[in-house]
């Protein structure tokens, strides 16, 4: 067993995310628990060596959401105040932490072989992100109590964020990532092992016998 080259990826935990009137507060799992998730996983990766990224997603000023210089668009303090434990920061403009400048880079410097991803939202940047790592040979890890997503409604249909996080979860966990909660992640890192992880044609087979 190898054990995984492991980079902390903090997408996009901005205050954007947590003020209750605007309508990209996450909703599922409720943001200030999964914010004490992502933050129990930022000690976590801390005390055992594995370097952690944040991520802002940064918008011009005129934008509605993320604008430059706006309060929504600044890291929560409870993740700005982990700075010092930080070891880049980036910001990106697109979905995929990959797309943010320097990180690609920062990542091979690094020898980093195994992403995980914590934030926001699990369907934009964080389902963008593991897609997007598939081509670069880069494993993935998703913490499931450690991210969140918003309610959804077009003209496609109306989901809850429940119904897209938990769907989600399993979507990533049948190809993408390997998906587990914050603690079980930190037992993995302990005994430098990666996570178990299903593959697609095994969600398949058990999908088709439970439906």
């Amino acid at each position: 067993m190898t054990t995984p080259r492991r980079a902390l990826i903090v997408v996009d935990v901005q205050n954007e995310y947590f003020d209750a009137d605007r309508p990209l507060a996450v909703a599922y799992p409720p943001r200030d628990e999964s914010l004490k998730r992502v933050l129990a996983a930022m000690d976590a990766a801390q005390e055992s060596g594995v370097p952690i990224v944040t991520v802002a997603h940064v918008w011009p000023e005129e934008a509605p959401v993320f604008a430059e210089g706006s309060e929504g668009a600044r890291l929560h303090p409870d993740v700005a105040a982990r700075s010092e434990a930080v070891a880049t920061h980036v910001v990106k403009q697109r979905s995929s932490v990959l797309t943010s400048e320097g990180l690609p880079e920062w990542l091979r410097e690094n020898a980093i072989d195994t992403l995980t991803l914590v934030g926001y939202m699990t369907n934009n940047c964080v389902l963008a992100s593991a897609a997007a790592a598939e081509p670069e040979g880069l494993a993935v890890e998703v913490l499931s109590d450690a991210t969140g997503a918003i309610h959804l409604s077009n003209a496609a249909g109306s989901v809850s964020a429940q119904q897209v996080h938990e769907t989600l979860m399993v979507l990533l966990h049948s190809n993408w990532a390997a998906v587990a909660g914050t603690d079980t992640w930190i037992d993995a890192v302990a005994d430098g092992r990666p996570l178990e992880k299903s593959d697609l044609g095994s969600s398949a087979v058990q999908g088709r016998a439970e439906h």
